[in-house]
């Protein structure tokens, strides 16, 4: 097996390419000087703005909804209920899976509402002021229904059924990987654990929230859709088969997009009721959403509870694991990826890093008053690394090992590659056990217990943490047509095409919402072709420009698409020695391509500059080789089996124990996601990342009251991370190429949220243990703290 290499020795290796070299991010001159094109900045002549009626109520019948008011008056031009797109139908997520209860999300509440938030009705008027007063007069009398809010209240017997057809409140309930030997093993293990973790509802709160603009452009008998969206194909179809199109009449285009973390993956019920009002009306229409929409009526995610029942041998080794998973899904199955994401997702890759000889978990989507669940960056990740990195934890403790070898004793370690887990994925090479090692030297792990009792005073508490973990990324269709969608993502397209000057355009189905693609890509592309990034110009966001792809979600993009990038130019890059080596009469295996030119090998002066040949494949295309087509360009695929980025991840913290606040004082990722393909971006995404699982681990939550009525409807509640509490971190990289593909690289934009929330958890633990303070779910705020600090001292 080969070894893993650190950072500073891979650029070394590759300081003649364009893949690993920090290139500073092309976007960000426009982004930083404030001249991004973002929906809400595009407003056409006659543009009707949309505002919706939102549920005052989590749970109530639809007696009846009066836009009479509405249209009364000043600026509005239309309003709208229920019934006015009933022939659009809803939708419907699929699953062709007999343990799946199909339920259909309606584009505008009819007979009942099912969340607070949850559209109703919906206006349109001259401009968007007077859009929302005429929505908030809209009148809407309500039947009021007992609210299930929690999803022991959902599962309890007797509970009122939130969907006709799901009287037990699950959509979906999975049984997987049954072991028969689990029970007695359970009898016999000299150690036993039984155990309940748990992880807070979250909003992705993206800096810009959800906007669209839609239009019917005469020219081309086509709508036109704007929309800030990861998925513009998938939006493209659904809009198209909702609105009775063929793909080809719709149009979506994504502009800057301000973030996105799996948010806008699912596909809004205001974007198809927008871009059927332009339909419709034949005029623009735009809407765009107001935090407290965002925070309230879009999708949430990564709100899980666990039951977990966990054997180890007297020597530390996990002998098997049990696990009864619930995932709040909110309302409905969100489309089209469904509410199926969280729960197998959750079941399938709960074993990550460690060698687990026994295993069975059943996991279930239940459904609550609140607003839907879908893709939340990690999906599921950060919280069985939460569960697997506890009870490593609680077991070392109990049988007085230490943290670091308790992990040592259970990673899968690099001789075991390719290694089958108990669930049946395949993982290709990783640096599980050097990465753990790196994190620990990098941290002084050997000598914390010393300076753990220096630091430790009557105020303040220390504590480290460590997490390990695996990031199966870049799903291909392999991987996805085991969830048994009614579409099997996976692949990618990607064009490359090389104009008369010589500047190449590279077309792919993706769409950035700040993680750098036009840089990362163009790097890819400008190996192959031997010209420099600024040459490059990277498309995606179009329908009608790009090829066909899935859009950004799952850490996919630098793999999938990055590798359709590299055949393309790969492919490009061979006309090119074709034509070179018609020109100099040689063999078009003899042609290198080397800084802009295309040389015979072993005789750089005999060369001819890719200029040059860019001109003669269309200018002079008589010249080409028999039978060549006139012109420059490639297409190609990709399709990955999907890819395992690994991590280890470590904190320091500080407890203060009158307060109960949490200071991180040391934050260290050892990671290895293959070969960087920009090491400044990498890093940049873990920072981020870190910087989102931090705040998963101790301030964000939405919270919902008793009454079902959301309580952190904005920013003052819902307590986002700022750069005051970002940690400093320490990156320390490692590269294991992945051999699928030609780059080498591995996903690895959520790694950093997947691992942060377990090393703090971790770290508060260590820090409380002495105080015999332990927290299993997240998140850890200064209140819970407290709250157990009086209990112990017989406070309350």
């Amino acid at each position: 097996m080969s070894q893993p290499r650190h950072a500073d020795s891979a650029a070394k290796v590759r300081a003649d390419r364009w893949i690993g070299r920090a290139v500073l991010r092309r976007e960000d001159p426009k982004l930083l000087a404030g001249a991004g094109s973002f929906v809400d900045d595009l407003e056409p002549a006659g543009t009707a703005h949309a505002c919706f009626t939102r549920s005052t109520h989590p749970f109530a019948r639809v007696i009846s909804v009066d836009v009479e008011p509405a249209l009364a008056m000043p600026g509005v031009v239309a309003a709208y209920s229920a019934a006015d797109f009933v022939p659009l139908g809803g939708l419907r997520a699929v699953l062709d899976r007999a343990d799946y209860i199909l339920t259909e999300m309606p584009l505008l509440a009819g007979n009942l509402v099912r969340y607070v938030g949850e559209p109703v009705a919906v206006v349109l008027a001259d401009d968007p002021y007077q859009a929302e007063d005429a929505a908030e007069a809209i009148v809407v009398e309500y039947s009021p229904l007992p609210p299930i809010t929690t999803m022991a209240q959902a599962l309890s017997p007797g509970a009122s059924a939130i969907h006709p057809e799901a009287a037990a409140n699950v959509l979906l309930d999975v049984s997987a990987f049954e072991d028969a030997d689990l029970e007695s093993i359970f009898k016999t293990a000299p150690l036993v654990m039984d155990c309940e973790f748990g992880s807070g509802r979250l909003c992705a709160s993206p800096l810009e929230g959800r906007s669209c603009l839609a239009d019917w452009d005469n020219r081309t008998d086509q709508l036109v859709l704007r929309s800030s969206t990861q998925v513009p194909h998938v939006l493209r179809g659904s809009l198209a088969r909702m609105l009775g199109l063929p793909e080809n009449a719709v149009r979506v285009i994504a502009p800057d997009v301000g973030g996105g973390f799996g948010q806008k993956c699912a596909i809004s019920r205001e974007e198809v009721i927008v871009a059927a009002l332009a339909q419709r009306l034949r005029r623009p229409v735009k809407w765009t959403q107001d935090r407290r929409e965002n925070l309230i009526a879009d999708h949430h995610g990564h709100e899980q509870q666990y039951q977990v029942r966990a054997a180890f041998s007297s020597e530390g080794n996990l002998l098997g694991v049990k696990a009864d998973i619930l995932c709040d899904v909110g309302a409905y199955s969100s489309y089209p990826f469904s509410c199926g994401i969280e729960p197998m997702m959750a079941a399938k890759d709960m074993p990550g890093v460690y060698k687990l000889p026994h295993y069975a978990a059943r996991s279930r989507a239940v459904v609550t008053n609140k607003a839907p669940m879908t893709a939340y960056r990690g999906v599921s990740r950060p919280q069985i690394v939460l569960v697997m990195e506890r009870l490593m934890d609680k077991a070392a403790r109990r049988l007085g090992l230490d943290r670091l070898e308790i992990r040592r004793r259970n990673l899968i370690r690099r001789e075991d590659f390719p290694y089958t887990g108990i669930t049946g994925l395949v993982y290709e090479e990783g640096s599980y056990l050097e990465c753990l090692e790196a994190c620990a030297k990098t941290l002084e792990y050997d000598s914390w217990p010393e300076r753990q009792a220096a630091l430790s005073t009557e105020e303040w508490s220390w504590g480290l943490g460590l997490s390990c973990f695996s990031e199966y990324a870049a799903y291909g269709t392999t991987a996805f047509s085991q969830r048994k969608m009614t579409m099997t993502p996976g692949y990618d397209l990607a064009t490359v095409e090389m104009d008369p000057t010589g500047a190449v355009t590279v077309a792919v189905g993706t769409v950035s919402q700040g993680q750098g693609h036009a840089t990362t890509l163009a790097q890819i592309a400008a190996d192959e072709l031997g010209v420099p990034v600024e040459r490059i110009r990277v498309r995606q966001g179009d329908t009608d420009v790009v090829p066909f792809g899935w859009g950004t979600f799952a850490s996919r993009v630098a793999v999938t698409s990055g590798g359709a990038v590299q055949r393309a130019a790969a492919k490009l890059a061979l006309q090119l020695k074709e034509i070179a080596a018609e020109l100099l009469e040689v063999a078009p295996e003899d042609i290198v391509v080397h800084e802009g030119r295309l040389s015979v090998a072993g005789s750089s002066s005999v060369s001819v500059p890719i200029e040059e040949l860019a001109r003669t494949a269309y200018y002079f295309s008589h010249k080409l080789p028999s039978g060549m087509d006139a012109g420059l360009s490639a297409r190609a695929s990709f399709d990955p089996y999907g890819t395992f980025s690994n991590a280890t991840h470590g904190a320091i913290v500080k407890v203060h124990l009158a307060t109960g606040e949490v200071l991180i004082d040391r934050y260290v990722v050892a990671e290895d996601c293959g070969v960087m393909i920009n090491p400044m971006i990498v890093e940049g995404q873990v920072r981020g990342g870190v910087t989102q699982g931090v705040a998963a681990a101790l301030y964000e939550q939405v919270v919902y009251g008793d009454d079902g009525q959301p309580l952190t409807g904005s920013f003052m509640d819902y307590l986002l991370a700022t750069i005051n509490e970002a940690p400093p971190i320490e990156i320390v990289h490692l590269e294991t190429p992945y051999p699928g593909s030609a780059t080498g690289a591995k996903g690895m934009g959520e790694g950093g949220v997947i691992g942060a929330p377990a090393a703090i958890v971790n770290a508060v633990d260590d820090a409380l243990m002495r105080l015999g303070i332990e927290f299993d779910s997240i998140p850890i705020t200064p209140q819970r703290i407290v709250q157990s600090l009086q209990a112990l001292s017989g406070k309350v």
